[in-house]
């Protein structure tokens, strides 16, 4: 499987919001459970949250009510839209295709 890519990341202020996105190849996308997952520094990776080629979402407690997970079929992307950010966000977050192609990561800094 081709490796995923992520793109979005940056830094932010406590409070803000910021998206990423992670596109997918043509064979794998629409037939996988998509997942984005984070990893801060001397933590271990924990799931973000994923969804089923048919739109069921799982969220980890620490981000439900201010992260979405969605994606586009079309366009072999999955997306996740982050508000009310916190600096305990802070970490490289990462999208996972199945269970173990996983994408090289991109840091979100939230930072004042």
């Amino acid at each position: 499987q081709e490796q995923p890519v992520e793109s979005g990341g940056g830094l932010v202020q406590p409070g803000g919001s910021l998206r990423l996105s992670c596109a997918a190849s043509r064979d794998t996308f629409s037939h996988y459970v998509m997942g984005w997952y984070r990893q801060a520094r001397g933590k271990q990776r924990e799931l973000v949250a994923d969804i089923t080629p048919g739109g069921h979402t799982l969220y980890g407690e620490s981000v439900k009510g201010r992260f979405t997970i969605s994606r586009d079929n079309a366009k072999n992307t999955v997306y996740l839209q982050m508000n009310s950010l916190k600096f305990e966000d802070t970490a490289v977050y990462y999208c996972c295709v199945g269970t173990d192609t996983w994408g090289q990561g991109t840091q979100v800094t939230v930072s004042s």
